[in-house]
């Protein structure tokens, strides 16, 4: 099996916290995955990400279904688990989805100082050219309807349910803080995949440099939590929870072959092209640089009109 998922970021394994959960239940499972970090989506075989490759039902590419596929192959992170254990999975999942998932999204999406500072600029760097100049917008749309469709399309209007979010986020996380006690995790010695999903949601909050961080400073005065996040890193990601090396050589590919890490090279260099080339065409147009004369075509036989019919006809 093939994981395609974000690159690291924030001093994470991947900054997407879809990413970040089916990398974390990986690596509680062990299940043997050949991973491949990127930084533009059209390079995994499914066009987003995270994407797993498979041989059984081919490309999946939603979280769930993922998780799903990994425990039909046996690599059952909640096998222990009991029928108790198991509600509280779902109902914890619920909690996180409704309660602290939309004041994550605007956190990160949609509050313009964290956006513009600290989201979009590092998807911008991340991202190659020509993505990066529409790639992030496209993505902040995307969490935008998607924060519409959580909490409602006036939500963004009213400074009363804005505040409301953030209060049940910060519940929600007070919440998570005591029911996981002094515990390891969530369950006890062994991580679940509740842990995979908690971990996910709260790790990028915590190490991410937010200029306006009101919730991430909520997250922060919760020591166990941070003390778990901590753990989970230090204990399954030691040797990727960061970014690359800037000047870390690749290794080059087989002559007369196309690397692995790239199996669209030939369309993406192609639809880079096109696109820059658009780009520049567009922009010499609009500036005056180039113009197209038009001239109306005259008929065959036909004599050419003098002035004052020219007039008349205007």
């Amino acid at each position: 099996m093939e994981l395609y998922c974000w690159a690291a970021g924030w001093g994470l394994p991947s900054v997407d916290p879809d990413c970040l959960t089916v990398l974390t239940y990986a690596r509680f499972t062990e299940a043997p995955l050949k991973l491949h970090k990127l930084s533009n989506p059209w390079r995994s075989p499914a066009g987003r990400l995270p994407a797993l490759k498979t041989r059984e039902e081919g490309v999946l590419s939603k979280t769930h279904e993922i998780i799903t596929h990994l425990r039909k192959q046996k690599y059952n992170a909640d096998y222990d688990l009991s029928a108790r254990q198991g509600a509280d999975t779902l109902a914890f999942m619920c909690l996180l989805e409704e309660k602290l998932l939309p004041a994550l999204i605007h956190t990160f999406w949609v509050d313009a100082e964290n956006y513009v500072v600290h989201t979009r600029k590092w998807y911008a760097e991340a991202t190659p050219f020509p993505l990066n100049f529409f790639l992030p917008n496209r993505m902040h749309k995307q969490r935008l309807e998607q924060l519409q469709l959580l909490c409602g399309d006036d939500c963004l209007e009213d400074e009363e349910r804005l505040e409301k979010l953030y209060h049940e986020a910060r519940e929600c996380l007070t919440l998570l803080s005591q029911r996981l006690g002094a515990q390891k995790f969530f369950f006890g010695d062994s991580p679940a995949s509740l842990d995979a999903f908690v971990f996910s949601h709260l790790a990028p909050l915590l190490k991410a440099k937010l200029p306006n961080g009101k919730l991430q400073q909520h997250l922060k005065s919760l020591e166990n939590l941070c003390n778990y996040c901590t753990s989970i890193l230090s204990l399954y990601f030691p040797w990727d929870s960061g970014d690359p090396p800037a000047t870390a050589p690749r290794p080059p590919a087989p002559e007369g072959s196309d690397s692995e890490e790239d199996p669209h090279k030939w369309r993406n260099q192609i639809l880079s092209v096109l696109v820059a080339l658009g780009a520049m065409i567009s922009y010499a147009m609009l500036s005056g640089i180039v113009s197209i004369p038009w001239t109306e075509p005259s008929l065959p036989g036909r004599w050419p009109i003098s002035l004052e019919e020219e007039e008349e006809k205007e």
